[in-house]
């Protein structure tokens, strides 16, 4: 192997762990999955996600810090939250990942 090669893997492994650090943690991509949907509000992914209330605000404040999602204020003090373009990115990799752990439970 070249030197090349193995200074490209460094980087490719550094992006991967730019990449987990954002995505990585539990229920980060699932909720990333159900907005791929279209904009939820705060209690419809409580709700179908089964999550609780500490835990999903933890992950959406996360995840709207790294620029994965944006909160949408609606009245009377409710939340929803959208992907922004960063979050839509992530599509294929929820797709792929979702075709591999089906291969796995075959």
């Amino acid at each position: 192997m070249s030197d090349d090669t193995s200074a490209g893997a460094g980087a490719g492994s550094s992006d991967l762990a730019a990449a987990l650090e954002v995505v990585g943690p539990r229920w980060a991509l699932l909720v990333v999955e159900r907005l791929l949907g279209g904009p939820q509000r705060y209690g419809d992914l409580q709700r179908d996600l089964g999550m609780g209330t500490n835990q999903l605000a933890t992950r959406l404040r996360e995840l709207e810090a790294a620029g994965v999602l944006r909160r949408l204020p609606l009245r009377h003090n409710t939340r929803a939250y959208a992907l922004t373009d960063r979050g839509l990115a992530l599509r294929e990799a929820i797709a792929a990942l979702s075709r591999w752990g089906a291969d796995g439970r075959s």
